[in-house]
């Protein structure tokens, strides 16, 4: 199990010399009263609210009473404050401005999901205002952004949970394909691939009004200051009653301004399992390097050379040298999931299956009583959001603590470099900074925008 894991209530009280270490809101009691007590229930609130925000809230009702929800969209803020009450009975305060939030005393707890360029200016602003956060993946935009979220954790002594939820949930197929290669059905490791979908370009976005409701300014936040852009034609499906091509709600996702493309989206998920899976939490790879690549837009010095289109790779494939020289493919062809390889047999997992020649031999060679509850660390909790009240409560760090998170997804933020640079990253993972490469190391942090910095 990863280290961090058991960084306890105590060492933090060493770490800080006790001063600003949290008590246990809920004494402990276990999280399971807090579904029928509400004497026991810790009082949260969401911010951002669109898709996955309202997601992780709709699974945390039971366990807690959420008092504010905050979104910079009226009408997203409107929507899911009467949609909070009739489904659960429960009336949330609606803001426009985090800051409000975090400025009650009676909030326990927030979650957050807006866009990942505000995830870690709320994150640190939150745990600095006593609260315990659940921020959606990918916690960071940067490297340097982990680093100092890091430090405000062991600074204050705040429970963090981060929203990969394949660590808790998808019918624990994730933590019993851990446990296969813990028991050795594979053998050793030979190599990891893991497929995560490439993506799309777009047409010229023109400029146009915010619509009413939006504060765009407000929405862009610690990025740099830009026009609004959609075009008329709407998404369907999921992220629904939004702009299919735009620089804002859901599309945001293919703007290096404000996250990390398919890269930092799904590899959050799929080389989260694998670097855990490989023992690799504590640190992670020694070399990047980007095979093939392609990007919708020219790029120069490591930046889109125009405003108006995604900038985020559309195809790619990319090795990691992982800890025992073994190969991680990251790949966006093939199917979305792991395929895990080994010296003696292979195996493949996503959210849909888990197969191959070892999951077959599971029904005349079970796996030893425990092993999926050993890969979690004792009894799996009942969703992400369990686990997340249960360490609040334990003042223990949850499945998806912030070290491991951070290793992990900074092997996404150097493919992403690499892409930028087009070549290839040697990276030392003890100083965490690529080696010999000035250039590249720039990307390892941002600038917010005047006004957006992060309030220490």
């Amino acid at each position: 199990m990863i280290s961090k894991r058991n960084f306890t209530r105590r060492d933090f009280l060493q770490t800080t010399g006790g001063a600003t270490a949290a008590g246990f809101f809920m004494g402990t009691s276990a999280v399971t009263r807090a579904q029928d007590s509400p004497n026991e229930r810790p009082v949260f609130a969401t911010i951002g609210l669109r898709n996955q925000g309202w997601t992780i809230t709709s699974k945390t009702t039971k366990f807690a009473d959420f008092a504010a929800f905050a979104d910079v969209d009226a009408n997203v803020l409107g929507a899911h404050i009467e949609k909070l009450e009739k489904e659960s009975g429960q009336k949330a305060q609606g803001y426009n401005d985090y800051r409000e939030v975090l400025d009650r005393d009676d909030i326990d707890a927030v979650m957050i999901a807006t866009p990942d360029h505000w995830h870690t200016k709320i994150s640190v602003e939150a745990m600095l205002a006593g609260k315990d956060v659940y921020c959606e993946k990918p916690l960071t935009l940067t490297i340097d952004e982990g680093k100092l979220i890091e430090k405000i954790v062991k600074q204050t002594g705040r429970i963090c949970q981060v929203g990969t939820m394949q660590r808790t949930e998808m019918d624990h197929r994730f933590l019993k394909a851990i446990a296969l290669i813990r028991d050795g059905r594979i053998g050793e490791i030979t190599k990891v691939t893991c497929g995560i979908n490439g993506a799309t370009g777009s047409p010229v976005i023109p400029a146009i009004d915010a619509p009413e409701g939006l504060d765009w300014d407000m929405w862009l936040g610690p990025a740099q200051k830009v026009d609004y852009r959609a075009l008329p034609e709407m998404r369907e499906g999921y992220g629904g009653g939004v702009p299919l091509y735009t620089n804002c709600h859901y599309a945001w996702r293919n703007w290096y301004e404000y996250s990390g493309g398919q890269m930092n989206d799904w590899g959050a998920h799929h080389v989260d399992i694998a670097t855990w899976a490989l023992g690799a939490g504590d640190t992670g790879p020694n070399k990047i390097t980007p095979v093939s690549f392609s990007l919708p837009v020219d790029y120069k010095d490591g930046y889109p050379t125009v405003g108006d289109q995604y900038n985020s790779p559309t195809k790619f494939e990319i090795h990691a040298n992982m800890p025992g020289d073994i190969p991680m493919v990251i790949t966006s062809e093939g199917d979305n999931g792991i395929l895990f390889e080994g010296t003696k047999a292979r195996f493949f997992v996503n959210r849909g299956k888990l197969a191959g020649k070892p999951v077959e031999d599971l029904e005349t060679n079970p796996l030893p009583e425990g092993a999926v509850e050993a890969v979690y660390g004792g009894p799996v909790s009942q969703n992400h959001s369990a686990n997340f009240i249960e360490s609040m409560v334990s003042r223990e760090q949850p499945i998806s603590d912030v070290w491991s998170h951070n290793r992990m997804l900074e092997t996404c933020h150097l493919a992403n470099i690499s892409i930028r640079m087009g070549r290839e990253l040697k990276w030392d993972p003890t100083k965490r900074e690529i080696i010999g490469d000035d250039e590249a190391n720039a990307f390892l942090s941002r600038e917010s925008r005047k006004g957006f910095e992060i309030n220490m």
